[in-house]
């Protein structure tokens, strides 16, 4: 026998709160109960007290217009969840004069006067269900002039047009939350409100007496055969690793993401006492299975040690140092190291959104400074110092969802790129940027961010969606946007069993697979990618006519795991098959990376040199020429410093020799190091020579345009 908690009606208070005991139970509340602006009418229809806005022939188009059209409502919620909206209405004899209002999209107090504060619902007098028994969903077919029962959630009678059921999420530290309705025609009335769990049905009988709705049972369990779901792709398909996600992880997923394990607050939560215990998990599950391992996240202003945040800056700088060496020693195999984490939206400061564990080290790390990110790029100076063979990433959201916001986090890399300090960009890609935001805007931001030459990750891929066809729907239409963008070389998802987003879960629990998962399976594995191998190599060391002491390192990106295979040659009879290369000769060397799957390979030329002057000393300028990246898409920058002042000149050559750009002819200081940006938009695929010419002497260096 379940027990339900009377309703509790505040007629003329400012506002009223509904709890209900039972999870599945909707949680009711009566029109006239809440806070009821001027213009309304609390009428009584034989002993039945409603709502409805007096008659008016002030309409505004998309939003209330004035507090006096508004009802305030406040609604303490059981316990955190997703909720669906339901309204007990009915339709006056103008029918469709008769039959729209106005709710607030998404909780909390709405400016009458702003449109993007209000969801209209319109057409309502061809809606709704009145039989006991009827289970509320849909549009319904009840008509004008009777009480009847209404789904809004899932009306798609919106002026947003969008076909995606409009949800109510409700978190754990904020179960009351305030609601409002606003009046557009006249003539609607309403009798009660009510918000029910998204994964339950409503009958009209439910919905009336307050009953627990229906939750259908999971389908039977399923255990996968596997093989990973990318197996053989250019590109990989990854997950997170916690406890709950480990259930039949290796026959979906071929990348391994700790999720909180990695975060320096879960590892050194007690200053110098360090947890390793999950990361060393997560760690291993990816190399005993040979997966690409990403490391989330070194730096963050949230899940930061709470003790960091009131130490001196000089002090809190030497705990960042120990933390990198620490990681660094104990996982020399990291794959993806993300250095730094939504630096757009969440540094490391004392800001109020941090909730305590932000770290506060900002100016430890140099502060803004005089790019504006200066403890980004230092932060990034030190990832490259402490993990010089892992690929750096940066990582944020929000930056897929406008061509704006992606141009915002592009010029932090472009910063980076312009000392070599960043390998791959991280795109978060959660439900919440993603879901109101077209396929066309998707794929120009993640453009944005391709024009920089570097490799795209998402990083956190969620799409929920309580019905099993809304989350369908959706993954049909964002995923192949992101898996088929030639920039983008993996995706990672944030949680596809229970226990991490409450809608975005593929599988139950006991391995059944929802429909999404069963469109995944099939469209990774038969959709065929083009070859997009890329390599991009740095000079780590200089290279000595005296002697053969350097250094090669290489990325390569685009395989789908990190086995790829290196065919170098080089002078004199040179042979090699590693990725990275040590005690080098000057000279020009050759490596072609092949995927793993033997069909998909690229070839780039690396030239090493060293320079010497007559008095027998390095030549600085030949050391100090750089271009990256290399192959580059739609931009490179071209690098130098002269260690002394004098006069520079930077051209670009096309094959048949002639001049295609001028980007420097001028005067140089001494130290001061010259980036220079070549757009590539009206430039041919091929080899290019870019020659500079510092003091009289000159260094050539070729660089490879593929769009």
């Amino acid at each position: 026998m379940k027990n339900h908690r009377p309703l509790l009606f505040c007629v003329g208070l400012w506002l009223c709160s509904i709890t209900l005991h039972a999870q599945n139970e909707p949680i009711s509340q009566q029109a006239e109960s809440g806070t009821v602006g001027a213009d309304w009418n609390v009428l009584d229809d034989t002993g039945l007290q409603y709502v409805t806005i007096k008659p008016t022939s002030t309409i505004n188009a998309q939003n209330p217009g004035t507090p006096a059209r508004v009802i305030t409502y406040s609604v303490t919620f059981p316990s955190a969840g997703t909720y669906s909206l339901y309204a007990r209405i009915r339709v006056g004899a103008g029918a469709f004069n008769d039959d729209s209002f106005y709710y607030g999209n998404g909780f909390g107090e709405k400016s009458p006067t702003n449109d993007a504060n209000w969801i209209t619902v319109n057409g309502l007098a061809a809606a709704g269900f009145t039989e006991p028994t009827d289970v509320v969903t849909g549009s319904g077919t009840a008509t004008t002039g009777v009480w009847k029962w209404i789904n809004l959630s899932r009306l798609n009678l919106t002026n947003s047009g969008s076909e995606t059921p409009i949800r109510f999420d409700v978190t754990a530290d904020a179960l009351t939350q305030t609601f409002q309705i606003g009046a557009r025609e006249d003539g609607l009335e309403f009798d009660k409100l009510a918000f029910g769990r998204t994964v339950a049905s409503y009958t009209v009988d439910n919905l009336d007496k307050g009953q627990a709705g229906t939750v259908p049972p999971p389908p039977p369990p399923y255990t996968p055969t596997g093989p990973p779901l990318a197996t053989g792709k250019s590109k990989f398909f990854g997950g997170i690793w916690s406890p709950a996600q480990l259930t039949n992880f290796t026959a979906y997923w071929n990348m391994v993401v700790p999720s909180n394990a990695g975060k320096w607050g879960s590892v050194e939560g007690t200053r110098d006492v360090m947890n390793w215990t999950n990361l060393d998990a997560a760690y291993k599950l990816a190399k005993d299975n040979g997966f690409p391992f990403r490391l989330h996240v070194l730096l963050w202003g949230a899940q930061q040690p709470t003790w960091i945040a009131s130490l001196p800056p000089a002090e809190q700088l030497e705990e960042i140092k120990e933390w990198f060496a620490a990681v660094a020693e104990r996982y020399p195999g990291i794959d993806y190291l993300e250095v730094v984490n939504e630096p757009l939206h969440n540094a490391p400061d004392d800001s109020p959104t941090t909730n305590g564990d932000g770290g506060n080290y900002i100016v430890a790390l140099g502060g803004a400074g005089t790019t504006g990110w200066d403890w980004v790029i230092n932060a990034f100076k030190l990832g490259r110092q402490y993990f010089p063979n892992a690929r750096l990433m940066i990582n944020d959201y929000s930056v897929e969802n406008s061509v704006e916001n992606a141009t915002r986090y592009r010029n932090i890399i472009t910063l980076l790129q312009q000392q070599q300090l960043i390998d791959a960009i991280g795109i978060q890609g959660h439900s919440f940027s993603t879901r109101p935001t077209s396929a066309a805007v998707l794929k120009s931001s993640l453009d944005v961010l391709a024009a920089t030459g570097l490799p795209l990750y998402i990083t956190e891929l969620d799409v929920n969606g309580a019905e099993d066809e809304t989350q369908l729907s959706e993954y049909q239409r964002v995923f192949p946007v992101f898996w088929e963008h030639p920039s983008i070389k993996g995706i990672s998802h944030f949680g596809w069993l229970p226990g991490a987003d409450a809608e975005a879960h593929l599988a139950y629990a006991n391995g059944a697979e929802r429909p999404a998962l069963v469109w995944l399976k099939d469209y990774v594995r038969n959709t065929v990618l083009p070859c997009n191998v890329s390599v991009t190599s740095r000079l780590t060391e200089p290279a000595s006519c005296t002697g053969t002491n350097g250094a090669i390192n290489l990325t390569a990106q685009g395989g789908g795991t990190v086995n790829y295979t290196y065919r170098w040659t080089g002078p004199n009879g040179f042979t090699a098959t590693t990725e990275d290369l040590t005690n080098l000769a000057p000279g020009t060397y050759q490596v072609t990376v092949t995927a793993p799957n033997s069909s998909c390979s690229t070839t780039a030329e690396i030239v090493l040199r060293c320079g010497v002057l007559a008095t027998g000393q390095p030549a600085p300028v030949l050391a100090a020429f750089q271009i990256y990246p290399n192959p580059a898409a739609e931009q490179a920058t071209l690098s130098f410093q002269p260690e002394q002042a004098g006069n520079a000149q930077v051209q670009v050559y096309n094959q048949l020799g002639s001049l295609v750009a001028t980007l420097y002819d001028g005067k140089v200081q001494g130290g001061k190091r010259y980036n220079l940006l070549l757009d590539n938009y009206a430039l041919a695929n091929g080899v290019y020579n870019c020659r500079l010419v510092l003091n009289g002497k000159s260094q050539s260096l070729r660089l490879l345009v593929r769009k």
